[in-house]
């Protein structure tokens, strides 16, 4: 899926600074996990509020990394200026699909499907039933089963 498609997509703006690169000027694979990461943070927060928040308010609620494909198409450099896309794309029992990509303009430079598991005390749990309804787009489809 191509989130950059989606209206209801979250972008979230962010430069490249030399810390964001490794020895031969390009940005490390690395760092695009950070950007990808504070894309999803931000998409949360948008939608749902702090982080914080919604682990205290929900017991303990924290969101882990399950499973993270990533295609790194073209290298990013020091200055640029590139946005993180961010949507989701289905929500099941206790885990949401994301899919992200890194943009400098319009050219992909990094496409990512992320599977971000909904966790308590070290166990999966399924998503609370605000956050679901707050977190499904328009037509995404939502499953009942716990993964």
């Amino acid at each position: 899926m191509d989130p950059t498609t989606r209206p209801d997509a979250h972008r979230l703006p962010v430069r490249v600074y030399y810390e964001d690169t490794d020895f031969s000027g390009f940005v490390y694979h690395a760092s695009y996990l950070r950007f990808m990461e504070r894309g999803r943070t931000e998409l949360l927060r948008d939608l749902a509020g702090d982080q914080s928040d919604l682990h205290r308010d929900a017991d303990g609620l924290v969101f882990v990394v399950r499973r993270m494909e990533i295609d790194y198409l073209k290298p990013a450099r020091m200055d640029d200026a590139l946005t993180i896309v961010t949507a989701t794309r289905e929500l099941r029992g206790a885990s949401m699909h994301l899919s992200q990509a890194v943009m400098r303009g319009e050219e992909a430079l990094v496409r990512a499907e992320v599977v971000v598991a909904c966790v308590r005390g070290g166990r999966a749990i399924r998503l609370p039933e605000r956050l679901r309804q707050t977190l499904t787009p328009a037509g995404a489809p939502s499953a009942d089963t716990n993964s």
